[in-house]
């Protein structure tokens, strides 16, 4: 007597990714706009009407010409301006970066030396009363404040190439002199560029009436 098996074969329905790749390309396209476009677009929107004259660059606008950012430190010439700190980026804003020395790097100790001298000569003062953000450069190259220390020491040279009383750029000097941030970030520090066009400004409201006018009152590059 013989037994016969029978097999039972189920053939299974055939596997389908059209929902998965649907999926994934919604997510895509759902990125790609949302997160692509949409977001920045809000970021954009909010910034400016939040905060119109960051998000714009804090740009400083005289006689509908622009002389600067409050955010970007320049260069001036002339015993009449104060001087922001070295730079090692030249002051080009597209070019923003440090020196990368170290402390111990025999260049970086030449060159401050070679700073220290320069600004002692130049504000007639001892070499060890130079302060230090007059001879070290910042990490972006183009900080646009000096500490209150570094500008008291360029006040003498500033108002008598001016002609001023000394009490009065100093009093210029702790108008543009910013608190810490909320009170408690970072230190007091003055804004060159700020406190270069308002000492521009003061001189030329002090003009005789016989039309004299001051030197400049756009910064000398």
């Amino acid at each position: 007597m013989s037994t016969q098996r029978t097999t039972t074969i189920i053939h299974s329905p055939a596997v389908s990714d059209k929902g998965l790749l649907r999926g994934s390309l919604g997510l895509a396209a759902f990125a790609l706009v949302a997160l692509g476009l949409l977001y920045p677009l809000a970021g954009v929107g909010l910034g400016q009407a939040l905060f119109p004259e960051t998000a714009n660059g804090s740009l400083i606008e005289q006689g509908g010409k622009i002389l600067g950012s409050e955010l970007v430190a320049q260069p001036f010439a002339g015993k009449q301006y104060f001087q922001p700190r070295p730079s090692a980026a030249n002051y080009d804003p597209m070019a923003v970066a440090g020196s990368n020395q170290a402390r111990t790097n025999p260049e970086m100790r030449q060159r401050v030396e070679e700073a220290r001298a320069a600004v002692a000569e130049r504000e007639h003062i001892d070499p060890n009363a130079v302060p230090g953000d007059l001879v070290t450069q910042s990490g972006g190259g183009i900080d646009p404040h000096i500490s209150p220390e570094a500008a008291a020491v360029q006040i003498a040279r500033v108002a008598q190439a001016r002609g001023l009383q000394p009490g009065t750029v100093e009093g210029l000097v702790a108008q543009y002199t910013e608190d810490k941030q909320f009170g408690v970030l970072g230190q007091r520090r003055v804004n060159v560029l700020k406190l270069n066009l308002a000492l521009d400004t003061h001189q030329a409201a002090s003009a005789t009436p016989s039309g004299a006018q001051s030197e400049s009152a756009v910064p000398q590059r």
